[in-house]
This record gives C-alpha cells, structure tokens and sequence, in this order.
C-alpha cells in the first residue's frame, strides 16, 4: 500500500494530511511553525519528519510522493537549496514537490481548478493558475513594507488612527475611545509604551489587533468603516495583478478567499464579491483547506489518476 502526504506549512504552525492511494486511510496532524527563517532548515524538517511519522506509524516507509507548501519558498535561492537538502535528508529516497504555502492554499480553496486564490489573514497574498498552466502571485513580499489589507496591515493602521485621533489630526470617534479602553492607557501618550512592549517585533499581537477594528467599525465608527474599505481596495489590487498576467479569456474568472479578515461579518465579504462582480469574476467559498489542497498537488504529481478520487474522499469527510 501507499500513502500521499500534503503539508501546508506556515510561520506558527502548520498543518499535515496523509491519504491512501488506494485505501480508505485519511489523517490529520496540526505541528508549529516551518519557516526556516525563524525556526533553521534542519528543525523544519526534524519536525516535518516527526509529525509525519507519527501521523503514519509503521505506514511510513510506504510514503509514495509529498507536496509541501514551505513559507519563504522561492523567495531565496540558498534558502530554498537548504531547506530542500534537510528535508530530503530526513525523507530519503521520497518524491517532494516543494512550493511556497499560497500554492496550496490556491489549490484547497480551488480544487485545482483555473481561477485566484486571495489569502488576507496575518498577511495578504494572491496566488492563481489559468486553465494553460501559467501561476502568478502577488503581494507576500514583507510586513515591514507590504501585506497590505491583511489583519497585521489593519492592525498597523489603526495605532495611526488612533494617534491622529489622540492629537487632533482627525476627529475622535469610536475607534478612539475603544483603543484607549481595551489597552488600559493611563492617558493617550501612554499607547507609546504599551505599543513597544506589546507589539512591536510581535506579528500575531499586532494583527490580533483587528478585532478591535471589527468591534469599533460595528458600532458605527466611521474611520474604522473606511479603514476596511481600504482594505477591500488593497485585496483588489492583488486580485487584478495575477489576473493581468495570466489568461482568463473565454472561461469565468473564479475567486476563492482565506484568512481572517474575511470572518467580519459585511465589513468585508460582501463588498469583496461586489468588486470581484465588477470584474466579471466570481466569488466562490473555499472548497477544501490548504493541508487538502497540498495533498490535492501530492496526487496531480504522483498519482493523477487517482485525483478525482481523492476529491470525492475529502467532501465525503467535509460533509460526513
């Protein structure tokens, strides 16, 4: 018997899934985080190895093919030839389809289909395919300088609010007085402190400061309103730059989406679709998640004819 392994690796955790090729076998194992930049090539793949062997047990040594999705992958030459070295060391003699982690999160949300995948979680990017083979991506590049419309580029944005709002730049409004309360500030240059003790240098607290964002833009604060329309704006951009470079012409341009940002309710979803609408796109929930759609790629690569297959194995799993 064999077995197909998908990885969607991130930069705080990342999370495996194994199949049978011509079994019923289908598991799941969540791990931290596999980017060499922060955690070093060799950890990555010690941990890859680990959480896969655990996951299959005595069925390891019949691995038939992995596909991973590495964060930072293709993104440095010597980092790629690194972290690929490690891990074919751990999975010796094992076929590895290596890619960066918006491939397979294109691929879950997508089933393989042609179309765009736009990631707006921690940080933004957009990936996608046409039906000739061609991909591009777009945005990922940095949160020091990009990541625009992510939950860490809101989070971002709203200690500027915050700060015109506090000296009179722009009128106080709700956002304010929510900021100020939820972080205990002793008087309004006290978010100084509090900002470089709290956040930054740390990614995740900085995003999580969206949801501060989501409640103040709820309750009618009109900086926050504009602050998510912006960030719709922003996913635009990332949508028409993949589609300008790849070939939709003749078939429907489907767009699928992940990530946090677009779990607020109508602040973003609804005015996403719109502007895909205006596009002659269409906006379509994502089918599988980003672990499936690696092993999705592990299948296209080392078992095709088993693909369709496997598909109707992960909505009866989804549904049952």
């Amino acid at each position: 018997m064999q077995y197909l392994i998908g990885i969607d690796g991130g930069a705080t955790k990342t999370a495996v899934c194994a199949a049978g090729v011509n079994d019923s076998f289908l598991s799941y194992a969540k791990t931290s985080g596999s980017s060499w930049r922060e955690h070093g090539a060799r950890k990555v793949a010690l941990n890859l190895r680990e959480t896969v062997a655990g996951l299959l047990g005595d069925k390891f040594s019949q691995i038939a093919g992995i596909a991973m999705g590495l964060p930072c992958h293709g993104e440095s030459a010597e980092g790629d030839l690194i972290l690929e070295q490690s891990i074919h060391s751990m999975f010796s003699g094992v076929p590895i389809y290596f890619t960066n982690d918006v491939e397979v999160g294109w691929a879950g949300s997508l089933a393989l289909v042609p179309g765009i995948n736009i990631v707006a979680g921690t940080g933004s990017i957009a990936f996608g395919k046409d039906s000739y083979g061609n991909a591009a991506r777009s945005g990922g590049w940095s949160e020091f300088f990009g990541d625009e419309g992510s939950c860490y580029w809101i989070g971002r944005k709203i200690m500027e609010l915050f700060s015109k709002q506090a000296d009179g730049r722009m009128p106080k409004d709700q956002l304010y007085s929510m900021v100020y309360n939820e972080l205990e500030l002793e008087n309004d240059l006290s978010f100084i402190d509090k900002v470089h003790a709290k956040y930054i240098g740390f990614r995740k607290q900085v995003a999580d400061l969206q949801y501060l964002a989501e409640k103040a833009a709820l309750a009618g604060s009109p900086s926050a309103k504009a602050l998510y329309d912006e960030a719709v704006y922003e996913l635009c951009l990332l949508v028409d730059a993949v589609r300008n470079r790849l070939n939709f012409s003749g078939a429907p341009l489907i767009v699928s989406y992940s990530g946090g940002l677009f779990k607020t309710g109508d602040l973003v979803l609804p005015k996403f679709s719109g502007e895909v609408q205006k596009r002659g796109g269409k906006l379509a929930p994502p089918r599988f998640e980003p672990m499936e759609g690696a092993l999705l790629l592990a299948f296209e690569h080392f078992s095709p004819g088993g693909l369709e297959q496997i598909k109707q194995r992960l909505e009866k799993s989804k549904n049952g």
